[in-house]
């Protein structure tokens, strides 16, 4: 008789493991040795599309070496191939090998589509007059699609658009995990934008007789980028990848001659934190990333946190000097219950020099009743709500932001074809977004306390894992159009 005992969610054969000396203990009491094993091969089983090569691209194990089934290098390496996107499902098993100790490793795979789509944008936007009348919504939208694992290779070639009121970006992306063969990725990113901002809080006065037919309530600033990013990039081990990564882009910016608004009680003149005419944005990028989610779109376990570090270069020409610095960290329990998901979210970020504004922090990235930027154009006017009734309505863009917030997600529909799961979703957090100005030189009018410029945030909604990729349908955007929001003292 065969006895079979689970690993990694199917069963292994009970094979006379490899004697070893390395006997772990917690406390007193009889120890077990570690089960370990030599590797005689390794197998792939249901790749009809995806070469081996690929897949062993992703497993940290070759033939000769001893292997702890233990190890959480072994189901890391599982949810690290779930993560490219290829495959549906990915199961280990071993079989015996051709002697005692010794092991095949059998990797199965079930493959799913990899023409995904990474992000699809819909929704409305609207702003409101100096007299608080609402104007007619406006509709943007926008659709990033890529071959994941072009060709059965890994590469990833994709494209995005985004559309919204005179407002156009596209992007093309590049992506090679396995560079001539070896252990270094590849990635390039070409990038055009030809978009516009709105700038001014209450009151607002601008002087420039190019823009005649622009909004009357706004600060208009016109501008067009062009350019791209290279970037190497290699494991550090099984869950932790480090980029690096050259940008240079070509601006082209048209502002105001003058602009002024109300900020706070006082009239101030207007911060474009954008150089008019043509300049160069040129930078360098570091991203350390550690994942060890179950799961790429509905994971219910593990950590994915990420530290990014940019600075301006001009001596490489940049007319942008700064250095920016931002960490991320998500953490997801399962709950006892019923498979329920909770998640943790924390973020925070600092800017330092003069960063152009499309790099500083937007309210409208943390506050989910309102729309994020689309492919870096800002599609929306309207303040952050304010339900805290601070000084959050006088920022748009910041130097410093932070946010802590957490999402419930309750599974209603787990399937095996084109629907793969469908998930309920809460969320709730509080975020804050300062201006450097904010710090050095507050707006008069508010208390000590309502100068902290924070607000709440909340969604709901249902998460999608689909063989088209993952989808989220939330709420909290239309909810932003009820006006429940505090003006302050604009």
């Amino acid at each position: 008789a065969i006895d079979h005992t689970e690993w990694l969610g199917t069963t292994r054969e009970a094979i006379a493991p490899e004697p070893s000396a390395d006997a772990e203990t917690d406390g007193p009491g009889p120890v077990e040795p570690r089960v370990r094993y030599t590797l005689d091969a390794i197998e792939v089983r249901g790749n009809r599309r995806t070469r081996s090569r690929v897949v062993m691209r992703y497993v940290p194990f070759k033939p000769g070496d001893v292997i702890d089934v233990d190890d959480t290098e072994v189901e890391l390496s599982r949810y690290r191939l779930l993560g490219t996107g290829f495959f549906r499902d990915v199961q280990f098993s071993l079989r015996k090998g051709s002697a005692r100790g010794r092991v095949v490793l059998v990797i199965d795979v079930e493959e799913r589509n990899t023409i995904i789509v990474n992000d699809l944008w819909m929704g409305l936007s609207a702003d409101a007059d100096k007299r608080g009348n609402a104007r007619p919504l406006t509709a943007y939208a926008g659709l990033d699609v890529a071959e994941t694992n072009l060709a059965g290779t890994g590469i990833t070639f994709g494209a995005a658009v985004g559309l919204a009121q005179e407002q156009l970006a596209l992007r093309v992306r590049f992506l090679d995990p396995a560079f001539l063969g070896g252990r270094w990725m590849t990635s390039a990113t070409l990038l055009f934008n030809d978009a516009q901002d709105f700038f001014g809080n209450a009151d607002v006065k601008w002087s420039d007789p190019s823009q005649l037919n622009q909004v009357p309530d706004y600060a208009v600033v016109r501008y067009q980028r062009f350019g791209g990013m290279l970037g190497v990039g290699r494991d550090l081990s099984v869950p932790t990848q480090l980029w690096l990564n050259y940008r240079l882009e070509r601006l082209n910016a048209s502002l105001p001659r003058a602009a002024s608004h109300i900020r706070g009680i006082d009239r101030e003149p207007i911060l474009f934190d954008l150089l008019p005419g043509k300049s160069v944005l040129s930078t360098a990028r570091a991203t350390l990333q550690h994942d060890t989610r179950d799961h790429p779109f509905l994971p219910t376990r593990g950590w994915l946190a990420t530290v990014v570090g940019e600075v301006g270069l001009t001596p490489l020409g940049s007319d942008y000097s700064y250095q920016k610095l931002d960490l991320r960290a998500s953490r997801w329990w399962e709950l006892p219950w019923k498979k329920h998901v909770i998640r943790l979210e924390l973020f925070g970020g600092s800017i330092a020099g003069d960063a152009p504004f499309f790099e500083q922090y937007y309210v409208g990235d943390y506050s989910d009743f309102l729309p994020g930027r689309v492919l870096g154009m800002n599609v929306d006017r309207r303040p952050p709500p304010n339900f805290l009734d601070n000084a959050i309505v006088e920022v748009r863009y910041g130097h410093y932001a932070a946010k802590i917030g957490t999402e419930y997600r309750v599974p209603l529909y787990r399937g095996q074809r084109a629907v793969y799961g469908i998930d309920f979703f809460g969320s709730a957090g509080v975020y804050g977004v300062a201006h450097r100005r904010d710090l050095s030189d507050p707006p008069r009018g508010y208390s000590r306390l309502q100068l902290i410029p924070i607000d709440l945030t909340a969604n709901v909604g249902f998460r999608m894992d689909t063989s088209a990729g993952g989808f989220a349908f939330a709420f909290s955007n239309v909810l932003g159009f009820v006006p429940v929001r505090s003006e302050g003292n604009r």
